[in-house]
């Protein structure tokens, strides 16, 4: 039986605030519990979308395992407050995992097997470090040269890529200042207001003075990452931390942060039936390897990739959320393509923001979602390279 292939349109887009790890704002907040407030955000957006409708949640994680384990995507959906006949499932591309989670979703109601998902990414880097708890490479890794990039940590690939690419540090540094500089000018002009979902945080401590419980209550709004003090000669003292010799720092590189975004996702029938207005189509969506080693470079083979399963040229894209892992990985992609600076991350990029690993796709698919209806622009795109060598990119058109 051929299915009939049709659209499918983003409703609702909702993302937190993006807090610091290990010890920034979320630090005590479980990665399930900032999946469903996203959840319930992006839901409260279509208050008459029947939530007996939704077929499944599709969510992303790096590292799923401790507290974002035990399929974390149904848990949320539960917690949630939604039937219990929404399925749920986890999913995990390393850094893509979000907008793998996004594309699912698109797909399940393209070939006409749902109306209504949920596509999400949750993470915490608090509670969860990068490699997990347990982390265990297959030994046959070190068996070939050709292999044992998979072996490389992420900072490294960032430091050949830099090398391969000709990146100076002055360039990387240059960028992520401008990073932060985009990010608070955004913030201060409310740009972000459209998307983000603030989290109210009750917090109890014991006063072991008086015996009693401290209680300390407050509303997180905006993301915690971006330094409006940093500049050129601060980031210029940094250190390298992954080569001796080497220019990445932890300055030109993304911050390690917990966080989660929501899309609510359906087909054209659902529009109708319910009269809601679409933020976006979700045009296309590709995935694409590189040597692990040079696993930055990624988007370099995923853009052209989604650009031509869409029909789509490099110049329609009005915004491009570039994932910027590493400042140097995002200027080698960028110098490659020539991409337009002007469009690449306009409100900053991950090195301001953060980089909650799985959540990431997800946060900025709702990112581009909103942009494209505030700046009145038809394509935007969201974008990153992922562990292992991988480059992912997704493609939404506003409507």
């Amino acid at each position: 039986m051929t299915r009939q292939v049709q659209d499918a349109y983003i409703v609702a887009a909702r993302r937190t605030p993006i807090g610091k790890a290990p010890k920034g704002t979320f630090k005590h907040l479980r990665p399930d519990d900032l999946l469903v407030h996203a959840i319930r955000a992006a839901m409260a957006d279509v208050p008459g979308l029947d939530p007996k409708l939704i077929e499944d949640a599709i969510v992303g994680c790096a590292i799923p395992e401790a507290e974002q384990g035990l399929n974390m995507a149904r848990i949320g959906v539960l917690l949630a407050g939604l039937p219990n006949t929404v399925g749920g499932i986890t999913v995990n591309r390393f850094c893509a995992s979000g907008l793998s989670a996004v594309a699912m979703a698109a797909d399940r109601i393209r070939v006409g097997e749902a109306d209504v998902m949920i596509a999400a990414g949750a993470e915490s880097m608090s509670m969860v470090p990068m490699m997990g708890n347990k982390p265990s490479i297959n030994i046959n890794v070190f068996a070939n040269n050709e292999n044992i990039g998979i072996a490389y940590g992420m900072g490294m690939t960032a430091e050949k890529v830099a090398q391969q690419w000709k990146v100076s540090r002055e360039a990387q540094d240059a960028f992520a200042l401008a990073s932060h500089q985009k990010a608070i000018a955004a913030q201060q002009a409310g740009e972000f207001n459209f998307e983000m979902a603030p989290v109210h945080l009750i917090e109890k401590f014991p006063n072991l003075g008086s015996g009693a419980l401290d209680i300390s209550e407050r509303t997180v709004s905006q993301d915690e990452g971006p330094r409006a003090e940093s500049s050129l000669e601060s980031l210029a003292k940094l250190r390298p931390v992954f080569a001796a010799k080497g220019s990445v720092t932890a300055g030109n590189s993304s911050q390690t942060s917990d966080g989660a975004g929501a899309l609510i996702i359906v087909s054209e029938k659902i529009l109708k039936q319910f009269n809601l207005k679409p933020l976006a189509r979700f045009v296309s969506f590709s995935v694409r390897g590189v040597p692990p080693e040079i696993m930055g470079i990624g988007p370099k083979e995923a853009i052209p990739a989604a650009l031509k399963t869409a029909g789509l040229k490099q110049e329609d894209m009005g915004w491009i959320e570039l994932n910027e892992a590493f400042a140097a990985q995002s200027l080698a992609v960028i110098q490659d393509l020539g991409l337009n600076p002007e469009v690449v991350n306009p409100m900053g990029g991950a090195i301001a923001l953060g980089h909650p690993l799985g959540a990431t796709g997800a946060i900025r698919s709702a990112t581009v979602v909103h942009a494209l209806q505030r700046k009145n622009l038809r394509y935007g795109m969201v974008t990153m390279c992922v562990g292992t060598g991988m480059g992912a990119a997704g493609i939404f058109e506003r409507v």
